[in-house]
């Protein structure tokens, strides 16, 4: 099964709905179906098609977006200065276990996304890092509301977009795309490139005698000829099916871009023209990323902020540059420390705090802190106690009992952070005297 075959009925063919209920801001796999003509033939607009907005066209520069709000004031299109173009709060994805033949009874839940709070501001780029089965792609289908959340609130320019229903999320989409991990299985096999391409553009409201043309010109801003449209999606390599998915999502001019694992799947040569593809179309088009990586390597080159995440949890968010000078999660150094160094000698000298173990149940997760069964530093209060995220110098969050590479005033001076788990404790954090395993006597103050 595709990940477009694996779509909800009502996302995946935008041309077979009824033109008062088409989506005008489907998500970038929304595109299967179609009539099967050539390419000038797929950018026929049909009754109900949204019509084009004055600058639609993407030849030159990217659409105009009228004159530029002043500080501190918002308009329709703009996000003020100072505020969040996405917010996320509280936000939870609990999959429901059931069992039983006739009747289904609910017996368990996987908690993929557990009360997850963070912000993300325009123009800028936001890492999410973990291990596999943290929660990272799960979060991001939900904010694109591929998935529906189970609780929390997802905000986007201040617009509460959480339960939105299909015609509400229409202009949303349009500003808001994703492009997925598995350029092969996100792209639709039965279309060819200019098809693909069209149905957005077509959507957006662009004339049927500019598709062709406006088709082009997206290929070549990701780098590739022009002369492709007649291709299918099989006739790439890996590198070339995920700058298709990526100029499909900029067909629509989105002002968001949710990416995940983009160049995971590619050669190492490959991930540097994509990664560096991005950094240029994010400077061209003002645009906004979620970056969804294993490699930390990546994450850092792409990345303003960076989240970690275990275990549906939000562990430590922090400026990229300082997460990687002073880790202060135990989880965070681990996975640091499993970058490798292209020095041989440097590599094998290094000291790495290395976890054993593998992640506990998402069915059953432990109490207190998630990391507390893996965690060298672990104490009582880390079992029973869910660690608040703490707020250090520079904007730095962590949720840690023990926090580490901080000095005593600094842990004092910490406050908690009102992005912190509804479920956490008041307890703040406190220094281990090294050596001894004992705490010391610095902790920080737990009012919010």
């Amino acid at each position: 099964m595709t990940e477009h075959d694996s779509l909800p009925p009502d996302r995946r063919d935008a041309d077979s709905l009824p033109p008062d209920e088409r989506d005008a801001g489907a998500p970038p796999d929304a595109d299967a179906g179609g009539s099967g003509d050539d390419v000038p033939d797929a950018g026929t607009t049909g009754e109900g098609t949204p019509s084009a907005s004055p600058g639609g066209s993407m030849s030159g520069a990217p659409a105009e977006a009228g004159p530029a709000a002043d500080p501190g004031t918002s308009s329709e299109g703009a996000t003020a200065e100072g505020t969040p173009l996405l917010s996320v709060e509280h936000l939870r994805m609990l999959f429901p276990i059931k069992a039983g033949l006739l009747v289904d009874r609910q017996v368990g839940q996987v908690h993929a996304v557990d009360d997850v709070s963070f912000a993300l501001y325009e123009g800028e780029t936001l890492g999410i890092v973990g291990e596999s089965g943290c929660g990272k792609t799960t979060l991001i289908r939900v904010l694109v509301r591929l998935l529906d959340a189970t609780s929390g609130a997802i905000r986007f320019r201040g617009r509460d977009i959480t339960r939105s229903g299909r015609r509400e999320l229409a202009p949303i989409r349009r500003e808001m795309q994703m492009v997925f991990q598995d350029p092969q299985a996100s792209l639709n096999p039965r279309k060819r490139v200019g098809q693909i391409l069209a149905t957005p553009l077509r959507l957006r409201g662009v004339p049927r005698e500019q598709v062709a043309r406006e088709s082009r010109e997206l290929l070549q801003r990701v780098g590739m000829a022009g002369d492709v449209l007649n291709r299918f999606p099989h006739e790439f390599s890996g590198g070339q099916r995920q700058r298709i998915g990526i100029a499909r999502a900029l067909a629509v001019d989105p002002r968001l871009i949710l990416l995940d694992e983009p160049v995971s799947a590619l050669d190492v040569s490959i991930q540097a023209q994509v990664i560096n593809l991005l950094d240029e179309l994010q400077d061209e088009f003002r645009l906004s990323y979620v970056f969804v990586a294993h490699d930390l390597s990546v994450v850092r080159h792409v990345s303003d902020r960076i989240v970690v995440m275990y275990l549906g949890k939000l562990m430590e968010v922090s400026p990229a540059e300082q997460l990687y000078s002073k880790p202060i999660h135990p989880y965070t150094q681990a996975l640091l420390g499993a970058i490798p160094i292209p020095d041989p000698r440097v590599n094998r000298s290094r000291q790495r705090a290395v976890i054993s173990g593998e992640p506990p149940n998402p069915i059953n997760p432990p109490s207190g802190c998630r990391f507390h069964t893996r965690c060298p530093h672990a104490t009582e209060v880390c079992r029973t106690i869910e660690p608040p995220l703490t707020e250090y110098a520079g904007g730095h969050l962590a949720a840690c009992h023990h926090p580490q590479n901080v000095t005593a005033g600094e842990v004092a001076a910490a406050t908690r952070s009102d992005q912190s788990p509804l479920s956490a404790g008041a307890e703040g954090p406190s220094l281990i005297a090294a050596g001894d395993g004992r705490e010391t006597s610095a902790t920080a103050p737990v009012q919010r």
